[in-house]
């Protein structure tokens, strides 16, 4: 056998599996050791220079060195999101099989553009993609594709809506003051003037305020715009808030406008059957956004966005190309290119595939349910503590709360700076990690409860944190 000579960059294969063994080492036991971690972990910048910085060197220095002061001084500087008391933003916590999917398509350096470059991920895109489709009640006529998150999807939605109402010159786009900093984003980036980016109030229950959305859409209209899409919530980040579906598609096929539901954590509650109830009216949207990487428990990044009528996605993204006319070979085959704006894609669906078929649904399910029950226990240990209260009903895994002590009468600023206290410590405390969200101006704690690894006793020893933190908080303000 003639030998093969190694390339400048290559490793024999006794490097290569030494180095791949250490690094599955490395996170076997990070995972294994992560309830009893900090859940949050940062540096200052000075300090992070001073250990990485510099020019890049011209020599290499051997791999397992490198990879362990990656291990040690790079990755642990970061919020660990998949730790059991990680209740800020909203968590990620991905099964080991997601994570070993990514380690496998990096491997094969997979490419899932066309189906010419891979249709084995092309298959596998199709077959989650259809799943998705299944658990939000869309027809078989729909489709779409998975995506880096929800930040994509909203620009591939508006885009497609902008070209399915053929690329209106005044266009306007509606959302509720809480919906997320990403659809007015991808709003801009399809074009929509910043001035016609339209926030419709919400009440006390920070759903969208149908009536007053309505009038605004008829002063635009009497102005001389033309309303483009509705964008409305399954779940916001801020109190997990679902808008009022039905009303909203009705409103939308009266006015001929177009529904996009941005479910991009709340979507996947859909295959519980609590979820799914909460999520009436999703399947009449004309698209919707969702995350895997946050309540379908996989590894960053795995969005999708699904639209009822697939064919408006090739409409709006397909575009021929002189270099790729060789993909005539996956004719009548999709090519997930002409569905969205990247061509370069990660093989996205190998992990979502993978997971599911190791576990199986009914545990998905019991992982989904476990969070919707945690979030509801929750909601009655802050309304049975005499220290807390209860801020907004919960909605979706996310409790909103403060301390607000009912055995003494706090004015609105007092609270403010009580609570900011109580949050700074958390911050820097071992326990757990939350954040903060405003509820129309008042400053509110936010636990957000998705992870599969986390119990009730996680959430029960923050939140009595929380209470002993505002006591002390309240005993040493003058």
């Amino acid at each position: 056998m003639a030998r093969v000579e190694q390339s400048e960059l290559g490793m024999s294969p006794q490097e290569m599996r030494r180095l791949a063994a250490r690094a599955a080492e490395i996170l076997v036991e990070r995972a294994c050791g992560l309830g009893d971690a900090k859940a949050w972990d940062g540096e200052f910048r000075q300090i992070l220079e001073a250990q990485l910085g510099g020019p890049p060197p011209e020599l290499g220095r051997p791999a397992e060195e490198v990879l362990e002061q990656a291990a040690r001084d790079v990755l642990p500087y970061a919020a660990r999101l998949d730790h059991p008391r990680f209740f800020g933003f909203v968590p990620s916590s991905p099964t080991w099989p997601g994570v070993v999917a990514d380690f496998l398509a990096a491997g094969f350096n997979i490419n899932s553009c066309t189906w010419l470059v891979s249709s084995g991920t092309g298959q596998l895109e199709l077959v989650v993609t259809d799943w998705i489709r299944g658990w939000i009640g869309y027809p078989e006529s729909a489709g779409g594709l998975l995506t880096s998150g929800g930040s994509a999807a909203s620009v591939e939605a508006m885009v497609t809506a902008r070209e399915a109402a053929g690329h209106p010159e005044a266009p306007a786009v509606y959302m509720s003051d809480q919906s997320h900093s990403a659809l007015k984003r991808a709003a801009l980036i399809a074009g929509v003037r910043r001035d016609c980016i339209r926030l419709a109030p919400t009440g006390d229950d920070f759903r969208t305020d149908m009536h007053e959305l309505a009038r605004m859409v008829a002063r635009d209209r009497d102005a001389g715009l033309q309303p483009l899409a509705l964008c409305a919530n399954a779940g916001t980040a801020g109190t997990g808030a679902i808008d009022p579906l039905p009303a909203m598609a009705d409103f939308c096929e009266r006015q001929g406008i177009w529904l996009h539901v941005d479910a991009a954590y709340g979507g996947f509650a859909a295959i519980t059957d609590e979820g799914r109830a909460s999520l009436d009216g999703i399947e009449r949207a004309d698209s919707v956004g969702l995350d895997a990487h946050k309540w379908f428990f996989q590894p960053y990044e795995a969005g999708a966005l699904l639209v009822k009528d697939r064919r408006r996605l090739e409409n709006a993204f397909a575009i021929g190309h002189d270099v790729l006319q060789d993909t005539v070979w996956g004719k009548n085959h999709p090519n997930f290119a002409d569905r969205g704006q990247q061509l370069s894609r990660a093989a996205r669906a190998l992990k979502i595939w993978m997971s599911v078929q190791t576990f199986g649904m009914a545990r998905f399910r019991a992982a989904v349910q476990n969070g919707l029950d945690l979030a509801r226990r929750a909601g009655a240990h802050v309304e049975a503590d005499p220290m807390l209260e209860l801020m907004t009903p919960v909605s979706l895994g996310i409790v909103c709360f403060r301390v607000n002590p009912a055995d003494r009468a706090c004015d609105e600023d007092t609270l403010d700076e009580v609570n900011r206290r109580v949050l700074a410590r958390v911050f820097w405390d071992d326990l757990a990690f939350f954040s903060s969200t405003s509820l129309k101006g008042v400053f509110s704690l936010r636990m957000c409860i998705l992870n599969h690894s986390t119990g009730w006793d996680d959430v029960r020893r923050t939140l009595e944190m929380v209470s002993r933190f505002g006591k002390e908080a309240l005993v040493r303000r003058p």
